[in-house]
């Protein structure tokens, strides 16, 4: 199965994005020194990625991230003005027409573009000043794993390419490997909500982003209506929905985070929720089931081995529900939107 094969693939993919990327992440670097701000282009998982960006350069770097709308320099051809931005774009493929025309929008307004993506000669890297090379490998499976963790390594190589470095990155590998060894309690926990036919998903800060990844790679692979919230949003309004065993799966790390997101989740445990948990703190095993990753782990750099637990629980949840993981309905590897 290329899906699970690819999973595991991710800690020698972390690795190597980060090693290969140092120089490149470096001369990002010193084109963000005169920005004032950025601006992401992507769709689907990459748009994960990009709001990890908003966090990671924005706590770390002191650099205001904005995700960009890109049908207003497709669709519309009513670009904004790009001053003072870094126009950064983030795909798999590179091949998107929308994502595209945004770098090729900054070159046109004169500003340093970046491309992070797996095929290194691609439209998307045609536009760029730097390209962030993934080098994850063909990825087979039509659901996104070892490319969406390597975008997630590559956002934080430049995080640390900007601050000047610490070798906080190092132990990632590890951490990953460590939470692969949760494949078994994840098929255990997927088995047990079989029947699901839709959740809310909640997420804070960092792990916004794995959240909003693992509610995306729910509904490819499972056809769940999965629904992704900030735990601060989930209370203004769709905290209504809950009921006696409406599933809500949530994920949070050591952090100042983590006090809001327990505070929702005991309420969800009250109001009756079946509820999955990613975490790497023992006082979220004491609200509900925990799929546990390493504690050690900074916040910031949370969201990587997170993001691969909530895999291996879609993974499962597929299989738990009779479909097959490599062939999710009505979806092709590379897609194409203008």
């Amino acid at each position: 199965m290329s899906l699970l094969t690819e999973i595991h693939e991710q800690p020698e993919v972390i690795e190597r994005t980060a090693h290969v990327n140092a120089g490149p992440a470096a001369q990002v670097a010193a084109l963000a020194a005169a920005c004032t701000h950025a601006v992401i282009a992507a769709r689907g998982t990459s748009d994960n990625a990009g709001r990890y960006a908003q966090y990671v350069w924005g706590t770390r770097n002191g650099l205001s991230v904005g995700l960009t709308t890109p049908s207003l320099f497709s669709v519309y051809d009513r670009p904004p003005r790009l001053d003072g931005a870094l126009v950064v774009g983030i795909s798999q493929s590179g091949e998107s027409p929308d994502i595209v025309s945004v770098l090729e929008e900054g070159r046109e307004q004169r500003r340093p573009t970046v491309a992070i993506t797996n095929e290194a000669h691609s439209p998307l890297a045609d536009f760029a000043d730097v390209v962030i090379d993934l080098v994850a490998g063909e990825e087979k499976a039509v659901a996104a794993t070892k490319t969406y963790t390597a975008q997630l390594a590559a956002v934080a190589v430049i995080s640390e390419a900007m601050t000047g470095g610490s070798g906080a990155l190092d132990g990632i590998p590890a951490s990953v490997s460590a939470a692969l060894a949760q494949n078994d309690r994840a098929a255990e926990m997927a088995a047990n909500e079989a029947d699901m036919e839709h959740c809310a998903v909640l997420g804070r800060g960092f792990n916004q982003s794995t959240a909003f990844e693992w509610a995306l790679k729910i509904q490819e692979l499972t056809h769940v209506v999965a629904q992704p919230f900030s735990t601060a949003d989930f209370l203004h309004g769709p905290i209504a929905v809950l009921e006696p065993d409406y599933p809500v799966l949530a994920v949070a790390a050591k952090g100042p985070a983590l006090e809001d997101v327990i505070a929702v989740l005991e309420r969800c445990r009250q109001a009756g929720a079946s509820l999955v948990l990613i975490g790497n703190d023992p006082r979220l095993g004491q609200v509900g089931p925990l799929l546990e990753f390493d504690p050690t782990v900074e916040e910031w750099l949370s969201p990587i081995p997170a993001a691969v637990i909530g895999q291996l629980f879609a993974h499962h949840l597929t299989l738990a529900k009779g479909l097959d993981p490599d062939q999710p309905r009505g979806l092709h590897k590379v897609t194409r939107t203008t």
